[in-house]
């Protein structure tokens, strides 16, 4: 049981990022939708279970060592090398555009110049993605606990002290800037790009754990997770949205607006939450080019986070206006391998118990 609750608190850890956590990405792709916004949450909590589970059993039972070898067997050749070079594409990218994220919060709290918190960040990541994956995953899952009870505090509040109802704060919540046109393929384009986020580190979770069935569950209990955190958001941030929707951290201002001090402790697990998305995209993408644990490993690390960093002081917003659209569209096509899988591991399965 413990081991199914840390891989299900390591894959929330590896989705959840800068723009998750702050209720910036929430407010856009739900909120933003008023009422249809809740359906959309509730149409991506199904699909983050469904796909968690599948990502991790597929890494399991493959034994994946790096999400290559398990995204060829399941996707063939020809949409294996477009799934393949989309998850490269998206594990730097979104790399990038967390250790630029992480300049902005003690830029914004504490009034520190954003380099520092950039930094700070590329050194965190540099060195523990030197580390071996069970260690890594570790690292993950023990940040995601105080998220989780951080939004539960801050949904309650919010709740709680609602003062319009939800009718009247819809048509408030509608005029806010929205990530898509339409609410369906809103949720859908969301999923899209937090499960090519969270792919490869998924995959390599799943092939650390022997037991397909351990790996199993906690991939579902992390992709219903990851759903009942979206949810919560969305209520906690609809309820305010007279109030929040003009700030670029909607859920910090609500820590804020309770007390300065749960703020300042928000924008702690804050931070702990962009070094677990900026760690799994770059242990993951060295994963992909070395073998873990090598001294190659360590190079392409060390390369890799360096020239993050360099990138990084391009600025937050220009980058999550870059990447974040660009690849909730091209992670279709992950989720259409994924939708495929089970059916090709059956048929595998089949063949190798004929012969």
């Amino acid at each position: 049981m413990k081991r199914i609750l840390q891989i299900g608190s390591a894959f929330i850890g590896i989705i959840v990022g800068a723009g998750f956590a702050s209720g910036q990405e929430i407010l856009q792709y739900f909120t933003s939708f008023g009422y249809m916004g809740t359906i959309g949450a509730i149409i991506a909590t199904a699909l983050f279970a469904y796909l968690g589970m599948t990502l991790t059993r597929l890494g399991s039972r493959l034994r994946a060592t790096s999400h290559k070898e398990a995204i060829y067997k399941v996707s063939g050749r020809y949409l294996g090398v477009i799934v393949d070079y989309i998850i490269i594409f998206t594990l730097f990218g979104v790399g990038v555009v967390m250790i630029a994220g992480a300049g902005s919060i003690p830029n914004q709290q504490f009034g520190l110049p954003p380099a520092v918190g950039i930094s700070l960040m590329s050194i965190l990541v540099i060195l523990t993605v030197m580390m071996n994956v069970d260690r890594v995953v570790a690292v993950i899952g023990s940040i995601t606990p105080f998220l989780i009870i951080s939004i539960i505090i801050l949904s309650i509040y919010s709740l709680f002290t609602m003062d319009s109802s939800y009718t009247e704060l819809n048509p408030i919540a509608q005029e806010s800037p929205s990530a898509l046109s339409n609410w369906f393929f809103s949720a859908i384009n969301y999923v899209s790009f937090n499960i090519a986020v969270g792919a490869s580190m998924s995959l390599l979770m799943g092939g650390s754990e022997r037991d397909e069935k351990t790996a199993t569950i906690g991939g579902l209990i992390g992709g219903l997770g990851i759903g009942v955190i979206i949810v919560l958001s969305h209520l906690a941030i609809f309820s305010q949205v007279d109030i929040v929707a003009s700030y670029e951290m909607p859920m910090l201002k609500i820590a804020d607006d309770i007390s300065p001090l749960l703020g300042m402790f928000y924008s702690i697990v804050l931070f702990g939450m962009i070094f677990n998305t900026a760690l799994s995209m770059f242990f993951s993408l060295a994963a992909r080019f070395t073998e873990q644990g090598t001294t190659k490993h360590k190079l392409f690390a060390l390369i890799s986070g360096l020239i993050a960093f360099s990138l990084s002081f391009y600025g937050f917003t220009e980058l999550v206006s870059f990447f974040y659209p660009l690849i909730g569209t091209l992670g279709l096509f992950l989720i259409l391998a994924l939708l495929i899988a089970p059916f090709r591991m059956s048929d595998a399965k089949k063949q190798k118990d004929r012969s």
